[in-house]
């Protein structure tokens, strides 16, 4: 008896500690209850009430600590039973669910983001009461309204409805398209059924058409393409890989997944893996087609012949040239080339584009792809040339027709010498008149 009187004390004092942990204890998404017009999320259920829903969607994420989210709870369930049947009030737990909070960039509580069908979701940062909030959502339906009336697909926008100018890759082009390239390209390697991918999905396509001209972006479909998703070692999805100067030994991209981030990347690493500049001799058709065939914008220095100019003045030409391809290596430019060729060695080319005769040093621009050319009618110098650039640039001024598909001949580089004279045996008057001098001294 003496005992138990001794520990009834202890008993009493660990029932009330058991009472106090079990009545203060609340599981982490404790700030709305099971009876709570707030719809609960969590990794298993985002995808089925947020990503793949068909209307408006407004999520809460929170941290069950923060005074801010506890402060707001009654108002936030107040615009759900409001908005019940029209717009969706959802909350997120972002501090039991830290991975999903934090592919939405989520650096405070409560942050309230705003999902609509095909769109990126939005910041919402207006009062926190509820007839704002009310009105905002209000105003977010009208214009997912107002897209599927003009005739846009559900939630789509003219953004979405835009083709994106992300390239699909595959086994059968990838090497061609980007390893063998001297171009920048940002691959995306996802998969069809992948949350992660579709959210992306979005901001991907306006990267691409933002970048369009400067970066290469393209996609693999690895549930179609493991042997690439196994060449790369892509373990997770998405990976986005940079291919930059050294294709062999592409980096990850590990930036935000946002539009945004994306390109302000891809500018940077153009900083950085743009091709040194370089003035090609067209020696045959493979240079033309390599240089010129994909090239924005090729230009085409005709120069003097080498017993003309000799190996000196050929050389400060070809300078001249890299000066240009210097000052423009840079996009929107990097989509330029340069040749030469000497005066004579691609007659044909020359009748196609008007150059010949005395004219030499001779530039013009040339677009293989929509067959015409200019001219330049200034003096081969550096500042007309970088003027001629420019003009070209900028869609050019007397654009002449290009008949025909020139024949580019293959010829032997040149060896960086002056050139020889070829000097012709000497022959006799009489060698000349075909005489024979033998019979004559017979006579």
């Amino acid at each position: 008896m003496r005992k138990h009187q001794l520990q009834s004390p202890c008993f009493a004092a660990l029932s009330i500690l058991f009472f106090v942990f079990f009545t203060n204890f609340t599981p982490s998404n404790a700030l709305y209850g099971p009876s709570s017009p707030v719809v609960q999320l969590n990794p298993s259920n985002f995808k089925a009430k947020v990503l793949n829903s068909n209307g408006v969607v407004l999520v809460e994420f929170f941290a069950p600590w923060c005074g801010h989210c506890k402060a707001l709870t009654p108002t936030w369930e107040k615009a759900a039973s409001v908005l019940k049947g029209v717009v969706t009030v959802a909350a997120l737990d972002a501090d039991a669910h830290r991975a999903l909070a934090q592919e939405y960039g989520i650096g405070a509580f409560p942050t309230i983001k705003v999902f609509a069908p095909g769109k990126t979701p939005i910041d919402y940062q207006g009062a926190r009461d509820v007839k704002p909030i009310a009105e905002f959502a209000l105003q977010q339906i009208k214009a997912l309204l107002k897209e599927r009336l003009n005739g846009k697909a559900a939630g789509g926008s003219s953004e979405n409805s835009e083709p994106s100018a992300s390239v699909e890759l595959n086994s059968r082009n990838l090497d061609e398209l980007v390893i063998k390239s001297k171009e920048l390209w940002i691959v995306e390697f996802f998969a069809p059924w992948c949350g992660h991918c579709k959210r992306l999905a979005p901001e991907w396509k306006k990267a691409a058409n933002n970048l369009k001209g400067k970066v290469k972006l393209g996609h693999v479909d690895c549930d179609a393409e493991k042997s690439l998703m196994s060449r790369f070692n892509v373990q997770g999805f998405p990976t986005i890989l940079v291919f930059g100067a050294d294709k062999d030994s592409p980096i990850p991209y590990e930036g935000a997944r946002t539009a945004s981030a994306i390109e302000s990347f891809a500018l940077e690493q153009l900083e950085t893996n743009v091709a040194p500049p370089e003035v090609t001799e067209l020696t045959g058709s493979d240079v033309m087609e390599e240089k010129c065939g994909s090239a924005a914008i090729c230009f085409v220095a005709f120069l003097p012949d080498i017993l003309d100019s000799k190996a000196e003045g050929r050389n400060k030409y070809l300078h001249q040239l890299l000066s240009v391809a210097e000052k423009f290596k840079r996009s929107p430019y990097s989509y330029y080339s340069y040749v030469w060729t000497a005066a004579g060695s691609q007659p044909d080319l020359e009748k196609h584009v008007g150059v010949g005769g005395y004219g030499y040093p001779a530039l013009v621009a040339l677009n293989l792809k929509k067959a015409v050319y200019a001219p330049l009618k200034s003096a081969f110098e550096l500042e007309h040339i970088l003027e001629f650039v420019r003009e070209a640039g900028r869609g050019g001024k007397g654009n002449l027709p290009l008949e025909g598909t020139p024949v580019i001949a293959k010829i032997d580089p040149w060896d960086g010498k002056d050139g020889e004279i070829i000097e012709e045996d000497e022959f006799s008057l009489d060698e000349l008149m075909g005489e024979d001098t033998s019979s004559k001294d017979e006579l």
